[in-house]
């Protein structure tokens, strides 16, 4: 056997030039939006976007980016971001983070909840799910007052991934009663794409 085969046997295999990864988050005042920059920068770097959130929360906004490229686009991305960081109305975090190992056997469920305000409404919903170990993937929630009553109102929006091997008719008969028992109006659907 010679020295050459023995190197390419013992050598670590390369990730793929591409498969670096870095999360960046940055909330700003709405009016103040780093959406524009934060893209720009990400291409000029050599990155490609790969999954963006932006919501506006109160009088600001939040900015959420997944940016993919090889590890020196990476690299320039991070110095960018550090000279971007420096703004005032800026509060930036970024950190490089991995291919999501998600189980690729969940059930997308999208959940609906409206309600008569009150306190812990959310915090009831997330427990439900969380003592199933069911992951939300995503929500959003907020309070409004009704245009015919005046009443102060929750709605909540919420993604789930649903674990395949789990029986969905009792799941959704215990949320029920669960909704039933906080005086809520929900409903249990499949994300249809």
């Amino acid at each position: 056997m010679n020295v050459k085969s023995l190197t390419a046997v013992n050598r670590p295999t390369a990730r793929p030039a591409t498969d670096h990864q870095l999360l960046i988050q940055a909330v700003a005042p709405a009016r103040e939006s780093p959406l524009l920059v934060l893209s720009r920068r990400i291409a000029d770097a050599g990155c490609n976007l790969v999954e963006s959130r932006v919501a506006t929360v109160g009088a600001d906004v939040s900015v959420l980016l997944l940016a993919k490229g090889a590890w020196d686009a990476i690299a320039k991305l991070e110095t960018a971001l550090g000279r971007i960081g420096r703004a005032e109305n800026l509060h930036l975090l970024s950190y490089r983070t991995q291919t999501s190992d998600q189980p690729s056997r969940l059930l997308p469920y999208m959940i609906e909840v409206i309600a008569a305000d009150k306190t812990g409404v959310l915090v009831e919903l997330i427990d439900f799910f969380n003592r199933r170990k069911i992951s939300i993937e995503q929500m959003s929630s907020m309070r409004y007052q009704a245009m015919q009553t005046g009443a102060e109102m929750f709605q909540a929006q919420i993604t789930v991934g649903i674990p395949a091997d789990t029986r969905i008719a009792e799941l959704r008969d215990e949320f029920m009663e669960l909704c039933d028992g906080l005086n809520l109006d929900a409903i249990m659907d499949p994300v249809k794409f």
